[in-house]
């Protein structure tokens, strides 16, 4: 494939990309589908070495740090990924260990496809990415179970109004850290 060919793909992907969130952004759902068989496929041949340089990409979740941040190998190398979008309890707080531990069940072991709004890294170098494994939406179901609460950490806003409907309906059915 040719560089022409490959810039054309790169556009047609993003576009695609572009679409679909839009499209789903817009819909109060508690999972998001994806078409991740077909987005990581034809990014297999657009990717760029270097896994900070990827908009969306597949990695395997190696270790769960808590409720927001995982490590994972992306071609042997591992980064730590930050959770956009919410804000699980950090160790010695309430509710630490519950969301650690649903964060753990959901990822722990799986491939998971790695999704960038606007910022590559936070102050402390880890990814920021919305994180899926299949068609569900991790950070959206933490906050959707009660687990984390909804956080916007601008400029990284995409999916702030559907996370904090998410939060309330969370809090309506004490559910989670929000039980009475």
């Amino acid at each position: 494939m040719n560089l022409q060919n490959t810039r054309r793909l790169s556009v047609l992907i993003f576009s695609l990309l572009l679409i679909s969130f839009t499209a789903l952004s817009c819909a109060p759902l508690f999972k998001i589908t994806l078409p991740t068989q077909q987005i990581t496929s034809a990014l297999a041949s657009t990717t760029q070495s270097t896994a900070v340089q990827v908009t969306v990409g597949e990695a395997t979740v190696v270790h769960v740090i808590d409720g927001d941040t995982i490590d994972v190998s992306i071609g042997g190398k591992v980064y730590r990924v930050r959770y956009i979008g919410m804000n699980a309890p950090e160790i010695g707080k309430p509710y630490y260990q519950e969301a650690t531990d649903k964060n753990k069940e959901l990822v722990e072991g799986k491939t998971v496809l790695l999704v960038k709004d606007i910022s590559e890294t936070d102050k402390y170098g880890r990814l920021l990415r919305y994180v899926y494994v299949g068609d569900l939406f991790v950070d959206a179901e933490l906050v959707r179970l009660g687990y984390a609460p909804a956080t916007p950490y601008p400029p990284d806003v995409k999916y702030e109004a559907y996370l904090k409907s998410l939060e309330e309906q969370a809090k309506a059915a004490n559910l989670g850290m929000w039980a009475k």
